[in-house]
């Protein structure tokens, strides 16, 4: 909702950079899609490495009690 009342007292205040913006927008998005993809990738590939290094000390630690 802040983005959108933003929007609007950009379109009040010069309307020719809102719909610029408008319009420019999607393409943004769409060139960005593929970095955000490989964030998601090294973000996994890292999880997962840091449950393999750990892994040892979790099966000797034992069953947890509560």
């Amino acid at each position: 909702m802040r983005t959108f009342l933003l929007w609007c007292l950009l379109f009040v205040l010069c309307w020719p950079l809102a719909l610029l913006a408008l319009v420019l927008y999607p393409l943004v998005w769409i060139l960005l899609l593929p970095f955000r993809l490989i964030g998601i990738t090294f973000d996994a590939i890292f999880e997962l490495l840091r449950a393999l290094l750990s892994l040892p000390a979790r099966v000797l630690s034992g069953p947890k009690r509560a």
